[in-house]
């Protein structure tokens, strides 16, 4: 008896060790303690990961603060936190910080994390811009400590990254919360908060069974925020898509005064000048979504930009691509300012068709 209890003790062992190596390539702790395999930065991790894993190469991140900027560049990684709420990766940059240069730092530089690469995973972890955008949202715009460029990113998808699957993860913000500006993404499960444009770009990104929150202000603005800005190329078909998803609020945020979003027309450079992307006609769609009594009645609102010739253009949600369907709740309404997908138009909105040759598991 006791061989038999001392083969399967070794059995176990050996069964656990090999299920710590599928599990993980290489782990983040808050002290490593000179463990192998073990970084104490998450940057530090993916910086030693293979340039372009043939298979997915996993960074399991131990619960702690990580207080640092981090930039996913290598194909088909895996971030998994040990825990959503308690694996937080958090920084504070925003994009009127000024630079040695003289110039500012810029909204998509502000990213606590930014990926660049295709085939990734993000999983069971916090990702937060920590920038006092409450703190600034309070002085008077003409007090001199107020700072003009309160975006900040927390999480930005960025060329050339494609076939991104973020899960049971929480994006935490302000203003431009999360900015997803290329290729496939699927968000699943997850929470993303903000207030002010704090889904927006122009990537094909699909949101399921997630909470969308808004968060209080420390004075009311009319509109209070708003959710989406979509800068989504005319040609595509698929811009931000919610399904079955609730859209929630901090208890302070009053009723009818958040807008689902505005379309975004991005200044770019063209070789006849600087001026708003005229092609940026935005998309957003919300699906079978419970809509808390915080949605505006009118529900889309305009967006300005800077056109050809130099002046202020208004951007209006009649020349953009906002519907609805289904959708319940306090805020969810039928009226002319929000369009209602037909029930044949909504059966092209499947994860088949949203991200084509992409089909992820779960």
């Amino acid at each position: 008896m006791k061989i038999l209890c001392l083969l399967f003790l070794v059995f176990m062992q050996t069964a656990c060790s090999c299920v710590g190596l599928l599990v993980a390539d290489v782990q983040v702790k808050k002290s490593c303690n000179n463990t192998p395999h073990c970084f104490e930065k998450i940057q530090a991790a993916i910086d030693a990961a293979p340039a372009n894993s043939i298979k997915p190469y996993r960074i399991i991140i131990a619960n702690g603060d990580y207080r640092e900027k981090v930039i996913l560049n290598k194909n088909n990684i895996q971030l998994v936190g040990q825990s959503t709420r308690k694996a937080r990766l958090v920084f504070g940059d925003y994009a009127g910080i000024i630079l040695v240069s003289g110039k500012n730092l810029g909204t998509p530089d502000s990213a606590t994390l930014r990926i660049s690469a295709t085939n990734i995973t993000i999983e069971n972890i916090t990702v937060e811009n920590s920038f006092d955008f409450l703190a600034n949202d309070s002085l008077q715009s003409d007090n001199p400590e107020k700072i003009t460029g309160s975006q900040a990113v927390a999480l930005f998808i960025d060329a050339p990254s494609d076939r991104v699957l973020v899960r049971n993860v929480v994006v935490l913000g302000h203003q431009d919360t999360l900015l997803v500006n290329s290729g496939r993404s699927w968000f699943d499960k997850v929470v993303v908060a903000g207030t002010v444009d704090y889904i927006f770009g122009k990537g094909n990104a699909l949101f399921t069974h997630s909470e969308i929150k808004t968060l209080a202000r420390s004075k009311f603005t009319n509109p209070y925020g708003f959710i989406t800005a979509p800068s989504t190329n005319i040609n595509a078909e698929y811009g931000l898509t919610f399904i079955n998803c609730r859209l929630t609020r901090d208890i302070s945020v009053p009723d009818n005064s958040v807008a689902l979003g505005r379309p975004w027309h991005p200044t770019t450079y063209f070789p006849d000048g600087y001026y708003a992307d005229p092609d940026a006609i935005g998309k957003a769609v919300f699906i079978n979504s419970w809509m808390d009594g915080h949605i505006t009645k009118e529900g889309w609102y305009s967006m300005s930009g800077t056109g050809k010739d130099g002046a202020k253009k208004n951007f209006t949600p009649e020349n953009s691509r906002f519907y609805e369907y289904n959708t319940v709740g306090p805020g969810a309404m039928h009226n002319e300012n929000r369009r209602q997908l037909h029930d044949a138009d909504q059966n092209i909105y499947s994860i088949k068709n949203i991200f084509g040759d992409w089909q992820p598991q779960g």
